[in-house]
């Protein structure tokens, strides 16, 4: 079977973007149903996919545990995309929104409202769920994408697009408006990167390595997803018991999410009063802690820890821990060391989490929650295609309002400007 090339992929994505985004949103929300649908329907074939990837990959010394566990699907993990995809469908239109509305003196009126990007390339790796959210989010907001998954995940990619096509075409819609880049031969994501003609945004997802290839190459505006080294501050005034529930589920609940949480941080008073508490019980639950002298101190199963440990996205059972000052020293810490995704804080000082909020340079700054709720579908977005951690465009979780542009839409009655 030959398969259609980048640019042939790139057009039919054009042309059949065009007709969708002149479609009311009930029938782009009836396609995301029909998508819906057909993933519930295509639930043997998925799960066949799936395990001839997993199956492939066995013997990969290379895959970590935590993208292992990315790419596993199992029956509740497809339920539980297919409700993501439904929730996605129940959002509100997010297109012809009027974010303002103005007249001129000159009886000009001008309003700017909300339109699609056009087609979306998004570049992944291991997780096939992506796929799914990813598709919905764009149809939804009014676009076309094309997706080009990793290799670990190629068969898994391709069973979660077929059966997303399916639906497209249920719901008469043209199924180019979701495809799959049908080869994980790596020279196609420099191709894809140079696609500017017919691409309008590029969303890469995945490690270090492919975020900084995509930016360095990529001739198309990129909406970056980068590494989710997200701390957690222990101010004093937190309440123990809250800090270490908050802290166990923020590490430990999934370890392989972007959210977790991978680094610790104590002011000096804080350490005498919750750190011991904290440490021992992240040990006693079989997370490896790697600390500074002070954390060393408190448990003697703490591990040192190296300059690097502070920036380290883990995505395993460990955590890094330190003590500093107080909380600017904290805040200071965490600006530099993290990579402005998702920072926490555990106090009742209502000064020092006003302080938070104000001064840490992330796209999500929680306060007395876990940083695992750093998801789209837990803001109300029903699903996310990433989060960003740029500032141009969309920051944080990218649900279907952040993929639109605006135009300005001018109404006159005649008005020439003076010469």
């Amino acid at each position: 079977m030959t398969h259609p090339t980048l640019p042939m992929m790139g057009k039919s994505a054009r042309a059949a973007q065009s007709a969708l985004a002149q479609q009311s949103g009930a029938k782009r929300r009836f396609a995301v149903l029909a998508m819906a649908d057909a993933l519930r329907d295509a639930e043997a074939s998925i799960l066949a996919a799936n395990h001839a990837d997993l199956a492939a990959v066995a013997g990969d010394s290379n895959l970590t545990a935590a993208s292992r566990d990315r790419l596993t699907l199992t029956p509740a993990r497809l339920g539980g995309l297919v409700t993501s995809v439904c929730a996605i469908a129940a959002q509100p239109d997010p297109l012809g929104q009027i974010i303002a509305a103005w007249t001129m003196p000159n009886g000009l009126e001008f309003s700017r409202v909300t339109v699609p990007l056009g087609t979306i390339g998004m570049i992944f790796e291991s997780r096939p769920n992506v796929a799914a959210e990813a598709g919905a989010i764009a149809i939804l907001s009014g676009n076309a994408i094309i997706l080009r998954g990793g290799s670990e995940s190629f068969r898994s990619n391709a069973a979660i697009i077929a059966a997303m096509q399916q639906g497209l075409r249920a719901a008469a819609f043209a199924p180019d408006l979701v495809q799959m880049v049908a080869s994980p031969d790596r020279a196609l994501v420099g191709e894809m990167l140079r696609l500017a003609e017919w691409i309008d945004l590029i969303i890469p997802r995945g490690g270090k390595s492919l975020i900084s290839r995509v930016q360095a190459e990529s001739r198309i505006p990129v909406l970056a997803h980068l590494e989710g080294n997200c701390h957690i501050y222990v101010h004093e005034s937190a309440m123990p018991d809250l800090a270490r529930d908050v802290v166990l589920n923020a590490k430990l609940r999934r370890v392989g999410v972007c959210g977790a949480a991978e680094s610790l941080v104590f002011d000096a008073t804080s350490a005498h009063t919750h750190m011991r508490m904290i440490i021992s019980a992240l040990l006693d639950a079989g997370c490896a802690v790697r600390g500074d002298e002070k954390v060393r101190a408190v448990d003697q199963r703490v591990a040192a820890a190296s300059e690097q440990d502070w920036s380290t996205e883990y995505l395993a059972p460990v955590i890094s821990a330190c003590v500093v000052a107080d909380a600017a020293a904290a805040i200071d810490h965490i600006n530099h060391y993290g990579s402005h995704h998702t920072d926490a804080i555990l106090a009742e000082d209502a000064a020092a989490i006003a302080e938070f909020y104000a001064r840490i340079d992330s796209a999500i700054v929680l306060a007395n929650a876990s940083t695992q709720f750093a998801d789209g579908g837990e803001f109300g977005f029903g699903g996310e295609i990433g989060i960003a951690t740029g500032k141009f465009h969309a920051r944080g979780p990218v649900g279907p309002a952040q993929l639109t542009s605006t135009k300005y839409l001018v109404r006159g009655s005649g008005q020439i400007r003076p010469v």
